[in-house]
């Protein structure tokens, strides 16, 4: 069955055919060849709705929608100002230093990357950036978002793997400011290089301290969330519920800018996007079936370990496996397809399963600014109106960076505490 489904799968990705579906279609045909019961297909799409901890996905979900459905955006760009612009390449950076604090709030690199690109990107091109490097900035730049809690894709990662995702949320935050600071001395270097002008606020603190004020109740979510979870005041699912409460009584109490027709929006938003991840997420464990079935964790892990002498090796292969496959699936997929693989092997080698769970964001976050499907690449190009190509080149530095972070996690446990 599995050779079928390896085969199959692929074949309909390259058809055209969205993930989802190409997963179901590869299942249900590898079980009608080796004549297994198509009702386990059925039983598989039911299993996983039943789990109670994937409901904090909408209520994040929902919680980052109403935050971002006033004003919010608007005063986190001018702090974001006030604290980079007066560097070379400013509203550059203030789209590195927005990604950090939009990720706190939304938990989605896609989110992120529309939100702050439709906020910057034609700002950016009016001053005279390159619309290639501006697209760059934002479609890598958005990726820290995964990282800094609440984050979608390690809660995906902490069901599939039976991983603390307490744990994962903590561990993120390292990963994710080193994630931003090597993103920010890259812009600093190609603005040096282009000679990009500052983006300082007229008045500095004094004229801004008003919005910065009215933006510390927004930016405290993710302290409130981790803060919640650390001291087991609560479980994620039950914070998850919590930070939409906390989000309406921002939103609609402290900003007031939050209407009816906003929640509706929100809420309509929030069914797309939970719909998209649950169909993945119910496909996935039709996949996964097969592959328990066949004994295939096991045996893949027994080869890796076999013919890999050294940890270190198996840590690289699995590293350039994730590179790879992040290049033609979108984040929640992979993590969904390749966690039950790696998790085994990681098991296997003594490799941290926290280490892994920020090793696979990382990695798989990457092909969300490669193509050939790369997400915020193809929505930071067509907000600036560029081609594909031009934003590639401008990437490279940042491909250097995301790089370099993701050795530092994968051979320095230290940097993944928890």
């Amino acid at each position: 069955m599995v050779k079928l489904l390896i085969i199959l799968f692929p074949v309909l990705l390259l058809a055209s055919v969205p993930v989802a579906h190409a997963m179901l279609g590869a299942t249900a045909f590898a079980l009608w060849m080796e004549g297994k019961p198509m009702a386990v297909i059925a039983q598989r799409l039911y299993s996983p709705t039943q789990s109670f901890p994937m409901l904090a996905i909408p209520f994040f979900i929902l919680a980052g929608s109403l935050m971002m459905s006033g004003r919010f955006g608007e005063h986190l760009v001018d702090i974001a100002k006030l604290l980079v612009g007066r560097f070379k390449g400013g509203l550059a950076q203030v789209s590195i230093i927005g990604s950090v604090m939009f990720g706190g709030v939304s938990g989605s690199a896609v989110a992120d990357a529309s939100a702050l690109g439709n906020a910057l990107i034609p700002v950016q091109k009016k001053e005279g950036y390159p619309g290639g490097f501006a697209a760059a900035v934002n479609a890598s730049s958005s990726t820290v978002s995964v990282l800094i809690p609440p984050s979608i894709p390690l809660i995906l990662y902490g069901l599939i793997s039976n991983t603390s995702i307490i744990d994962l949320f903590v561990a993120g935050i390292l990963p994710g400011i080193m994630l931003g600071v090597g993103m920010f001395t890259a812009v600093w270097w190609v603005a040096r290089r282009l000679d990009l002008p500052t983006a300082e606020l007229p008045g500095g603190f004094r004229a801004y301290k008003g919005k910065l004020l009215h933006a510390i109740p927004a930016l405290l979510m993710p302290v409130f969330v981790i803060g919640t979870l650390r001291f087991g005041i609560a479980t994620p699912t039950e914070v998850s519920v919590m930070a939409v409460a906390y989000a309406l009584i921002v939103s609609g109490v402290i900003y007031r800018d939050l209407s009816f027709k906003d929640i509706w929006r929100a809420m309509i938003d929030t069914g797309v996007m939970t719909g998209a991840v649950l169909i993945i997420i119910m496909a996935s464990s039709a996949i996964q079936w097969v592959l328990t079935a066949e004994r295939t964790p096991q045996n893949l892990a027994i080869w890796v370990t076999e013919t890999l002498s050294d940890p270190w090796m198996v840590i690289l292969a699995l590293n350039i496996v994730m590179i790879i496959v992040g290049t033609f699936l979108d984040l929640p997929a992979a993590v969904l397809l390749l966690g039950p693989l790696f998790v085994t092997i990681a098991n296997a080698i003594g490799l941290d399963l926290v280490q892994l769970g920020l090793m696979m964001v990382v990695n798989l976050a990457v092909g969300l600014y490669t193509p050939p499907v790369g997400t915020t690449l193809f929505i930071s190009a067509a907000i600036a109106n560029v081609g594909i190509g031009s934003v590639v080149r401008s990437l490279l530095p940042f491909y250097m960076v995301s790089i370099v972070v993701l050795l530092l996690i994968s051979y320095v446990p230290f940097l993944t505490i928890y």
